[in-house]
């Protein structure tokens, strides 16, 4: 029972995934040349909006006292912008970055001129950011990672925390997901059954646990249809499938594109995303470096 309150156990238990399929998709998800692609697909309608659980994420900020006037926010893996946009308009100073200019390109095109001065967008990659060169240590108030791939490993997520003078906030898969499409080409491409477990917010809240920090969580269960080009849903299959297998372009696209052209109608996809995420808040207090 010790091992549980035990800071090296979690990061030990979180790098382990490196060993199973969960480990392979994220890789997956972990180039900006498949966000790139996917960005076509993203804020299609009101529904997939109203998923992203925005006001229900204001109010939970509200209620940790970590939403004011004048306050300094950075969103690392911002996406669209949604949450830094609305963080804006309630006077935030916003810093927002991501390493997909596909995502950053629509996100700019939300931002009105009523928050353009106290929004800025970086392309960056944050596992290549020097924090101690920007001047990051310490300097926000609230440190946002929402559903991104850049807090995917303890050292990403301990950079993050190093950031922040007062609190912090993830967003993360929290059950095995719906993926029909990545389930059949995983099959067809892996040649084995996908095994995708939760991403790796389980080990960030206990991990949490174990440091003194006590995050209050909230589950939310989502639900959207996207519809994608076969064009589009090609691009960011074949984006991902390259980070994950051993197959040459040709080889996957020999693959994928008969698939997704037989599952397609009128040449367009149409897929349901639907999941379990747990979203995490918690204070920084001086205990954290």
């Amino acid at each position: 029972m010790n091992n549980i309150f035990n800071k090296n156990f979690w990061i030990n238990q979180w790098e382990n995934d490196k060993k199973n399929d969960t480990y392979n998709v994220h890789k997956g998800f972990s180039t900006s040349e498949y966000w790139d692609k996917a960005a076509a697909t993203y804020d299609q309608d009101k529904i997939e909006i109203q998923n992203r659980r925005l006001e229900k994420t204001i109010l939970f900020l509200q209620k940790s006292n970590l939403l004011f006037e004048g306050m300094k926010v950075l969103e690392i893996g911002c996406g669209t912008g949604m949450v830094a946009i609305e963080l804006a308009k309630r006077g935030a100073q916003v810093t927002a970055l991501d390493f997909s200019t596909g995502m950053l390109e629509k996100f700019k095109q939300n931002i009105t001129p009523d928050i353009a001065e106290n929004t800025i967008v970086l392309h960056e990659d944050w596992h290549k950011i020097d924090i101690e060169k920007k001047g990051w240590k310490k300097k926000f108030d609230l440190v946002i990672a929402f559903m991104s791939p850049g807090v995917a490993s303890p050292e990403s997520f301990f950079k993050m925390m190093s950031c922040s003078k007062k609190g912090c906030a993830i967003r993360g898969w929290a059950a095995k997901g719906n993926h029909p499409i990545l389930s059949d080409l995983w099959e067809k491409i892996m040649e084995t059954a996908l095994e995708d477990k939760p991403q790796s917010i389980l080990y960030k809240i206990n991990l949490l646990f174990s440091l003194g920090f006590f995050p209050e969580i909230t589950f939310d269960t989502i639900e959207w249809n996207q519809t994608a080009s076969v064009k589009e849903e090609f691009g960011r299959q074949i984006a991902f499938f390259k980070k994950v297998s051993n197959k040459t372009h040709g080889e996957l696209e020999k693959i994928i594109h008969p698939y997704l052209e037989s599952i397609s109608k009128d040449n367009y996809i149409k897929r349901k995303h639907k999941g379990l995420t747990a979203t995490a808040i918690w204070n920084i207090d001086s205990r954290y470096p």
